[in-house]
């Protein structure tokens, strides 16, 4: 054989030998000390219905919970550890990037919108689901839009991009009112059903489930248009190639799969087929082996 043909082959098998090495390497990060401890640790919001929230019996359940679940089941056989002892991690709106950062959860299922600002302190997964951050009104309000609730007061979690979004969608319409920061959505919907506000900021989804839980559903409604685009995903150490790398071959194999139409419809089935955006999320997220 030639020198060139030699180095033809050479380079035609340095990516096929790349693949191999990587297939066989020692884990890194918070694979190893799954595939070590044989238990991932699951960070889930307790108020984040119908994405993260606990049932009757106080076990975490909802569409980011099950999702997660699913991506545990390929990453047990990642790892060779067939079942991993799965460690819930109740957490909240503000504690759930310390709890990764911490090293008390490998990965937070709620409903985490990825902002580049968060990308400073935590790493995600390919995007989840697609939502809006939207208003929640008493019926009775007048109006259909954000100008309608000039010099009201509206509530919403500090620190969350709800918040962003509604202080920019002030600005940007040029509306005077009064932001009233709430500890959790239940707070703001009570605060709502009971007039000392005049409205609740939150994404629309999470809004929705919130009115199955009101005193009296059809007293409230959703205002107008979304103020934002929040699209959600799996909160991950950040830095951590190798859990990132598992978590989205995961979701990757989860979307080309017969559960995630099932896994969809359990939790949204009253809103239709996923919108044309959500469509094409799921659709980027199939990636090639």
């Amino acid at each position: 054989m030639s020198r060139l043909h030699t180095a033809v082959a050479a380079l035609c098998l340095a990516p096929a030998l790349a693949l191999a090495q990587m297939a066989t390497a020692p884990f890194e990060g918070r694979l190893k000390k799954i595939q070590e401890t044989k238990t991932i640790q699951v960070a889930y919001r307790t108020d984040a219905t119908p994405f993260s929230f606990e049932d009757n019996e106080k076990k975490p359940t909802g569409y980011m919970v099950e999702l997660c679940r699913s991506v545990i089941g390929v990453i047990e056989k990642q790892v060779g550890v067939v079942p991993l002892q799965v460690k819930w991690v109740p957490v909240t709106a503000q504690t759930r990037f310390s709890a990764i950062n911490a090293g008390q959860a490998d990965m937070e299922c709620g409903a985490t919108t990825v902002t580049l600002g968060r990308m400073k302190e935590v790493g995600f997964s390919s995007l989840t689901f697609i939502d809006g951050t939207g208003l929640l009104i008493r019926a009775s309000t007048p109006g259909t839009s954000l100008l309608d609730l000039a010099n009201k007061k509206i509530a919403v979690i500090p620190g969350t991009s709800n918040e962003r979004a509604l202080n920019e969608a002030l600005k940007a319409k040029v509306v005077t009112a009064t932001v009233v920061p709430v500890a959790t959505r239940e707070e703001g919907l009570a605060q709502l059903e009971g007039g000392s506000i005049d409205a609740l900021a939150s994404d629309r989804v999470l809004l929705v489930g919130l009115v199955a839980r009101a005193k009296d559903a059809k007293a409230l409604a959703l205002l107008g248009d979304p103020l934002s685009f929040e699209p959600y995903a799996i909160v991950l150490p950040r830095g951590d190639w190798a859990m990132k790398q598992a978590v989205d071959a995961a979701l990757s194999q989860i979307y080309k799969s017969p559960a995630l139409p099932e896994i969809y419809n359990r939790w949204f089935a009253a809103l239709g087929r996923p919108a044309p955006i959500l469509e094409v999320m799921y659709g980027l997220g199939r990636l090639p082996e």
